[in-house]
């Protein structure tokens, strides 16, 4: 690889490690909110049942993890961008709700933030599907 090759793949992974931290921290603070807050007063701010909101939480809280502590630990790394790809989910759902519920700009910020997710699990995934292709014997 050369040097120039080398320094974008660092520069890249930098940037990716930056955007997980930021939507780890995110989806961590989001996940415990709705799992501390009283079920009646999470029930009547989302205007959903709040086991289900509770079940979102849960999944916020597991993607947060998934988005870094395979990283930091180097094990099971492919398991990033699963974790990316089911908070793209969480935030399509959510955009979603929130164009129906409360119109176009307030649905921007959860729009954005599973864009960034999804760069997430494009990036991270990348590397893996690269590494298979050349890892896998060649068959005529």
């Amino acid at each position: 690889m050369s040097s120039t090759s080398e320094s974008l793949s660092r520069h890249a992974s930098a940037i990716l490690w930056t955007v997980q931290a930021i939507l780890a921290a995110l989806f961590l603070f989001a996940g415990v909110v709705k799992l501390s807050m009283p079920a009646a007063a999470l029930a009547q701010q989302a205007h959903m049942p709040a086991a289900f909101l509770r079940f979102i939480a849960v999944c916020e809280i597991l993607g947060a993890l998934g988005l870094l502590l395979p990283g930091i630990f180097r094990v099971h790394r492919e398991l990033t961008p699963l974790a990316a790809a089911g908070l793209v989910i969480i935030m399509t759902g959510a955009v979603t709700l929130t164009l129906a519920n409360m119109g176009v700009a307030p649905a921007v910020m959860p729009f954005v933030v599973g864009l960034l997710a999804l760069a997430v699990a494009y990036g991270r995934g990348r590397g893996y599907v690269a590494r298979r292709r050349v890892l896998q014997p060649r068959t005529a």
